[in-house]
């Protein structure tokens, strides 16, 4: 490379002219237009020159001289149409190198200037040709029109990142929020970046947004929102993470409308048998709002007909039409301390599809023949018309047993049912359960229930024994459905009914898991030969699937494959599954909030299991499982404990104790 030669480099997408002051071991020592002095390998000029600069003349003047050649350069370029080019070779495109381009472009006699003018124009628009090592090709058409929607798109990413940074400083240097409107699209961006992180798809963009406002992390993103007034404080962010559908379609509701202004007449109906006359009761939680089951027992000749009555909600809602669909995409109704998510809309979970006191309602009903010993004689499924005579709560039920029937014969019957279970292997599991609900002023209320209490177990009972013998009736028709199984668990640590918080821990860790499936298997955790999942159907789809099924026997329409059910299942699994964790999560959320205020309150633990680093705790106020950081004591497995919460954050999932 001869000292003075005129090249250029490309710097922050931009061609800069320098002049060659020296040159080491293919190492380049220039002085650029910028006045300033860079080390650069020959390999990464874009352009050299046969024209020279006198390098023994002043700095400033070489200087000025780099830049007029830099200013004539780019005046050429701007002579050079590439559309015309473009359009002249890439019907049938190859490869043109840059003596031949240059001529394309400008009439001789050519010199330097020529040629780095045509880099310069190339370079400055690359839509049309490919340009690589003094090579030139054209794109093709469909090339072309992809660069088009690529560029869209980078110019539209640019656009949301200046939008998305100077919202969020907005917002930060606002009382009220943000005075600028939010777009929704980078709004979104932003959000899914919260939400999902590294698996979002806007992430990198989110990324750039952030760069440019004050925020260091994602995590920052939800003081944002809660102050622009687009999240609550207490906003369920598991919801969102989950994708959980909030809302039911304009189609859905349109549906819901037409069923309640169209009443069906039951007793038209040939199949279905009119119980009207026959007192049902319900007995559910005193905040419920939806009833699904009630209970009937007549005394006889010869001892008990016992009722288990299931509202029949396919009575309205039939495979495949927007509710069937949109229950099934959210596969099972959620109830959280502060608020719930209906399976299917409230108009009809609350009211059409809810077994409501003095209101007629079509019915799935199990009769059971008793004798007066209270052992199963026969049982037969029907198709009826119900009407619910009186509705309880499980206190106002406790208060009756003893005192009233039909309560406290149900209640015979029922321990009975269980004593029948437990001898025939079930495992019966008794932890009490923690209520939590939360007040319009915010205010968290919990209370600790005995599900072991006469009216809980009574209705439990009744339950498993609808389904156990609807599994059998469906066995017995050969009748795919969904049916539930379990194992025998791989260690029995009691049998009967055991009180002891550690034992029945421990022994839930032995359970086997539950298997949802299509045929009839044994069930060992509740004693039964075969368990089906049908006495929900306003609350878990399960449920309503088993019930069109058991319909399809008893002559209503026609009945799900098994290859249908085994998809539909599959389908709906990972619903489930999250419906499960939400209504979790969002419970030691309000627990691990109510704690937030509790800073330095003792509260009674188990210890149910030790590990290296801490102990896995259970905090029996709240039946809260924790982490105990090991250190100072050191207890066993099921000794009692006082430990002291130290810090508590629940939308940050963090709770601190100390012993």
């Amino acid at each position: 490379m001869i000292k003075g030669s005129i090249v250029e480099y490309i710097d922050q997408q931009k061609i800069i002219a320098a002049v060659v002051l020296q040159e080491k071991k293919g190492k380049l020592g220039l002085l650029n237009e910028n006045n300033r002095e860079v080390n650069f390998s020959e390999k990464r000029l874009s352009h050299i020159s046969q024209t020279y600069i006198d390098t023994s003349l002043a700095r400033q003047s070489i200087v000025n001289q780099l830049k007029q050649r830099a200013k004539d350069r780019d005046h050429l370029a701007k002579t050079i149409n590439i559309i015309e080019l473009w359009e002249l070779f890439h019907e049938e495109p190859e490869e043109i190198d840059l003596s031949a381009m240059t001529l394309f472009c400008f009439d001789p006699p050519l010199h330097s200037d020529h040629e780095a003018a045509v880099i310069r124009a190339f370079f400055s628009d690359k839509l049309y040709f490919k340009f690589n090592k003094m090579i030139f090709i054209p794109y093709t058409l469909e090339q072309v029109e992809e660069k088009r929607r690529q560029i869209k798109r980078i110019e539209k990413q640019e656009r949301q990142i200046q939008k998305g940074s100077a919202w969020i400083n907005d917002v930060l240097n606002n009382k009220n929020g943000s005075s600028i409107s939010a777009d929704r699209d980078v709004i979104n961006i932003l959000k899914s970046y919260y939400l999902f992180n590294n698996d979002s798809d806007s992430k990198i963009i989110a990324r750039s947004i952030l760069k440019k406002s004050p925020l260091n992390s994602a995590e920052q993103l939800f003081n944002v929102f809660v102050k622009a007034g687009i999240w609550e404080q207490n906003e369920n962010i598991n919801i969102l993470s989950l994708q959980i559908p909030t809302f039911f379609s304009k189609e859905v509701l349109e549906q819901e409308k037409q069923l309640a202004d169209t009443p069906i007449n039951l007793f038209d109906d040939p199949l279905r048998k009119d119980l009207t006359d026959i007192p049902l009761i319900t007995i559910d939680g005193q905040s419920t709002l939806d009833f699904d089951d009630a209970i009937s027992l007549e005394k006889t000749e010869t001892g008990y007909t016992l009722g288990i009555h299931i509202i029949d909600v396919d009575a309205y809602i039939k495979p495949d039409d927007p509710i069937d669909i949109a229950a099934r995409d959210r596969a099972s109704s959620i109830y959280m301390p502060d608020d719930k998510l209906p399976m299917i809309p409230p108009n009809l979970s609350e009211n059409l599809c809810s077994l409501k006191e003095n209101v007629i309602r079509p019915g799935i009903s199990t009769m059971v023949k008793m004798n007066r010993f209270f052992e199963i004689q026969d049982f037969k499924i029907i198709p009826s018309v119900i009407k619910v005579h009186k509705q309880m709560n499980y206190a106002e039920a406790n208060l009756l047993n003893g005192m009233n029937d039909p309560i406290t014969t149900l209640y015979k019957i029922a321990t009975q049912l269980r004593e029948k279970r437990l001898k025939a292997g079930a495992v019966q599991i008794t932890l009490p359960e923690v209520n939590v609900w939360v007040e319009d002023n915010q205010e968290i209320g919990y209370s600790k229930i005995d599900r072991e209490n006469p009216s809980r177990m009574l209705v439990s009972e009744m339950m498993i024994l609808a389904n156990t013998l609807m599994a059998k009736f469906l066995a017995n028709n050969d009748m795919p459905a969904v049916f539930r199984s379990q194992t025998e668990p791989s260690q029995r640590l009691f049998k009967g009914i055991e009180t002891s918080l550690i034992l029945n821990f421990m022994q839930r860790k032995h359970l086997s898991r539950a298997v949802i499936g299509t045929k009839p298997q044994a069930h060992s955790g509740l004693g039964v030969k075969a368990y089906a999942t049908a006495t929900s159907p306003i609350r878990r789809y399960h449920d309503l699937l088993t019930q069109r099924q058991i319909k399809a026997v008893l002559g209503y329409g026609n009945a799900y494959s098994k290859d249908e059910l085994d998809y539909i299942l599959q389908s709906v699994s990972i619903n489930i599954a999250n419906a499960g964790r939400v209504q979790a999560l969002r419970k030691r959320y309000w627990i691990t909030k109510h704690l937030e205020s509790m800073r330095g309150s003792t509260y009674e633990a188990l210890v149910l299991d030790s590990y290296r680093d801490h102990y896995n705790i259970l905090i029996k106020e709240f039946m809260l499982e924790a982490k105990l950081p090991t250190g100072g004591i050191k207890p066993k497995n099921g000794d009692i404990i006082q430990v002291t919460v130290q810090h508590a954050d629940a939308r940050r999932e963090q709770l601190s104790l100390f012993a």
